[in-house]
C-alpha cells in the first residue's frame, strides 16, 4: 500500500483483498471478549475532522485503541481554523508533533491529497468532499462478503444522491476491480451521465424499479442537502420515486441485502419497514467498520 489511503481508485485488486481478509480476521476476535492488542503500542494517530460524523469518527478511534495507539481527536471546532489559521499552519503545527498517522475528513475534494504533499506522514482519508470515502467502500465490500461470500458476479443498485455522494464514488471503483455489474439510480440531476464512465461495468437507470429487478445488492445513498447548492426535492416527493419500500424488495433478488452508509433520513431514502428487516445489513456495515479500520492501519503502521 502506498503511504497512507487516500483513495480506491489507486490501489489494486490485491492489496484490497488483503485488507478485506485481515478484516475478516479481526472480526473474529471481536465476536467474543476484545483484548487489546500491542501491534501499535507507541504510535500517535490524530483524527483531524473538519465535518461532523459518529461512525467513522468512532470507529478509527475504536479501531486505534484495539490495537493498542494512542488517539488524539480533533474538531474543526475544537482547532484554530476558527481562529483564523490556515490549513497548511495547522497541518504544519501537526506535523511538528510527530504523529504516526492522521486520519483526516474534510469538506473539500482533494484536502487529504493536499496533506499528503506537505507531509512525511502517512495520511488517511477519511472522507473528502465529494470525492472519495476509501474505508467506507472496504467495509461495504467486506459486509458484502459476509453475507454473499462472493463480489464476482454480483449485481449492485446504488441508489439516491449519487453527484454528491464519495461513498458511491469510492463503491464504484472498488466494486468494478471485482467484475461486479453496478447500477446507478436516481433523479437525473443527481446521476450525472459522466458517472458511468469513471468504471467498466456501470450503467445509469432512472426508473427505481427497473434499477432494482434481480439485484443481489441495494445500496441506498444519503440525500446530501448541504452539498446541494441548486437541486433539491421535496421530502415526500422524493419518497415516492426513490425510496425504498417494501413494496420494491419483490422485485430483487430474494436474497437480496439492503445497505446505507448513514445516518439514516427514515422516510426519505429508505421506510422504517425496510430499514429494520432482515434484509438490512446495515447494522453490519457499522460493526464492520472497525474491523476494516484496524486492518488498514495495522497494514500502513504495523511494520513502520
Amino acid at each position: 500500500m502506498p503511504k497512507g489511503l487516500l483513495g480506491i481508485e489507486d490501489l489494486d485488486r490485491t492489496e484490497i483483498e488483503a485488507i478485506l481478509q485481515r478484516a475478516g480476521e479481526f472480526q473474529a476476535l471481536q465476536r467474543g471478549e476484545f483484548r487489546r492488542l500491542d501491534t501499535l503500542k507507541g504510535k500517535l494517530i490524530v483524527n483531524l475532522f473538519f465535518e461532523p460524523s459518529t461512525r467513522t469518527r468512532t470507529s478509527f478511534e475504536i479501531a486505534a485503541k484495539r490495537l493498542g495507539a494512542d488517539t488524539i481527536t480533533l474538531t474543526a471546532a475544537g482547532s484554530s481554523v476558527v481562529k483564523g489559521e490556515s490549513l497548511v499552519d495547522t497541518l504544519n503545527t501537526l506535523g511538528a508533533m510527530h504523529p504516526s498517522a492522521i486520519v483526516m475528513r474534510h469538506k473539500a475534494s482533494g484536502a487529504p491529497h493536499f496533506l499528503a504533499r506537505h507531509l512525511n506522514i502517512p495520511i488517511i482519508n477519511a472522507g473528502d468532499g465529494t470525492h472519495e470515502h476509501p474505508t467506507q467502500a472496504l467495509l461495504d465490500a467486506r459486509t458484502i462478503l459476509d453475507h454473499k461470500g462472493r463480489l464476482e458476479g454480483l449485481r449492485v443498485a446504488i441508489i439516491g444522491d449519487i453527484a454528491h455522494s464519495r461513498v458511491a464514488r469510492s463503491n464504484i471503483y472498488l466494486l468494478s476491480k471485482f467484475g461486479v455489474e453496478i447500477i446507478l439510480c436516481g433523479p437525473a440531476p443527481l446521476v450525472p451521465p459522466e458517472l458511468a464512465r469513471i468504471a467498466p461495468g456501470v450503467r445509469i437507470e432512472y426508473d427505481m424499479r427497473e434499477a432494482i429487478r434481480d439485484v443481489d445488492v441495494i445500496m441506498m445513498l444519503r440525500v446530501q442537502l448541504e452539498r446541494q447548492h441548486e437541486t433539491s426535492f421535496p421530502r415526500d416527493e422524493y419518497f415516492q420515486f426513490y425510496g425504498l419500500r417494501l413494496e420494491h424488495m419483490e422485485l430483487a433478488k430474494p436474497d437480496v441485502i439492503v445497505m446505507h452508509p448513514g445516518p439514516i433520513n427514515r422516510g426519505r431514502e429508505i421506510s422504517s419497514e425496510v430499514a429494520d428487516s432482515q434484509r438490512s445489513v446495515i447494522l453490519n456495515q457499522v460493526e464492520n467498520g472497525v474491523a476494516v479500520r484496524m486492518a488498514v492501519l495495522e497494514r500502513i503502521l504495523g511494520e513502520a
